[in-house]
């Protein structure tokens, strides 16, 4: 009897990925308490301290002392898990002091707290897929893969729309009869090339052929609007917006992802998604440093303001080095290099020979043709880790004839 060889399958999938030079590899990091971005990288060579450079902590709330304060209060209060999940033993007055937090945070009547924004995304659009009778859903080309996963295991019909694209949207929308359910879902900050959706000719659309608004601000809150709603808050659009999907995992510096809209949305999306219901809920602890850091953030634009000034220096400087950049108005520096092996090559040297960490971004994560660095600045990066960074890739680019025009 022939048995398949499951392990040599395996082998020859990753096999191929080395060929391309697509293979993952993590750095063993810890970050450095109180001293963000520096953290300590174990390699082949020993451990030895690296300046972080891509982290989506974006504002380093992840070290910040009312975080941490908080989050130390917690876990000698009530200790460690959550018990369960939200239906059994699962919700602490930590998950329902930072729902509530989150609702105001949106301008909302209630949120729902999820273990990521994966969960959000892909448990409440294929609820809201499989609730709304005969619906369709029209998404944005580049949405992230939580949302097409959501959106696909809805089994919704789907409609694909150019990226950003106004005309493309409202010729697919026209298409459907006007009573049919629809829902546009689109993201504000675009996490790869750092651009911008049009949030408010997109609500415009919505309005005029009656769809639902389903908007992932995971990469915008806490670093946009006057107390960190996100893009929708600095534009004045919140309330035109029926869903906001945001995360606690990148500006806010811990981990979740929560949802938030009307009382009718929240109550359907917790009473009838399976990735909500049969979900062990996050620890206390986390909600307790998640509350704090959205509460500072309300009150604070320090991080934010020092964080855009970082964004400008180092683009600056890039532009000053020749370094090829994509111009976007995010705080996203997207450096492309095009090629996936020169792109690990260039990741592996600025580590070993520079202690900068960059991960590199390959397929199938942008295209293939667009493996890039993806440069975060932060608040806390100085004006040397910035001179550092920047001498590091003029040196590799002029080396390995990387420095091309990037329209």
């Amino acid at each position: 009897m022939t048995v398949f060889s499951y392990n040599q399958h395996f082998d020859s999938a990753l096999a191929a990925l080395r060929r391309e030079g697509c293979y993952r590899e993590f750095a063993d990091i810890c970050r450095l308490r109180g001293r963000f971005p520096r953290a300590l990288y174990r390699g082949p060579k020993g451990e030895k301290e690296v300046t972080v450079w891509c982290s989506n902590d974006y504002l380093g709330m992840g070290q910040h002392p009312k975080v941490l304060a908080a989050m130390h209060e917690a876990i000698d209060a009530v200790g460690a898990g959550s018990g369960g999940t939200r239906n059994i033993s699962g919700t602490t007055h930590y998950h329902v002091d930072l729902e509530h937090e989150l609702a105001d945070l949106h301008g909302k009547e209630a949120a729902l707290l999820f273990n990521s924004g994966y969960m959000a995304n892909e448990a409440t659009l294929s609820t809201l897929a499989k609730l709304l009778p005969d619906c369709v859903i029209f998404s944005d080309a580049l949405n992230h893969a939580s949302m097409i996963a959501g959106i696909r295991n809805g089994g919704a019909e789907k409609h694909v729309w150019r990226h950003n694209d106004l005309a493309d949207l409202e010729a697919k929308l026209k298409d459907v009869a006007p009573g049919r359910p629809k829902i546009i879902a689109f993201e504000s900050v675009y996490s790869m090339d750092g651009d911008i959706a049009p949030l408010g000719a997109i609500c415009d659309l919505a309005e005029k052929y009656g769809a639902l608004t389903y908007l992932d601000e995971v990469h915008a809150v806490g670093m946009y609007g006057a107390r960190g709603g996100g893009v929708a808050e600095r534009d004045g659009l919140m309330g035109r917006i029926d869903v906001i999907e945001g995360t606690l995992a990148k500006a806010f510096g811990l981990m979740g992802g929560y949802i938030v809209a009307n009382a009718a949305t929240i109550d359907a999306i917790r009473s009838f998604a399976p990735g909500f219901i049969f979900t062990t809920s996050i620890a206390p602890v986390i909600a307790a440093g998640a509350v704090a850091s959205i509460r500072h953030l309300k009150e604070s634009d320090i991080e934010r303001q020092r964080q855009r000034e970082r964004v400008r220096k180092v683009r600056s400087e890039l532009d000053r080095f020749g370094i090829p950049h994509l111009a976007n108005p995010s705080h996203i520096v997207p450096v492309i290099v095009g090629d996936a092996a020169k792109c690990k090559r260039i990741g592996d040297h600025l580590m070993e020979a520079s202690s900068i960490y960059i991960q590199p971004i390959n397929y199938p994560t942008v295209p293939r043709g667009g493996e890039r660095l993806r440069i975060t600045p932060s608040p806390l990066h100085t004006d040397a880790d910035i001179a550092q960074l920047v001498k590091a890739l003029s040196d590799l680019w002029s080396q390995c004839a990387l420095a091309r025009k990037v329209a």
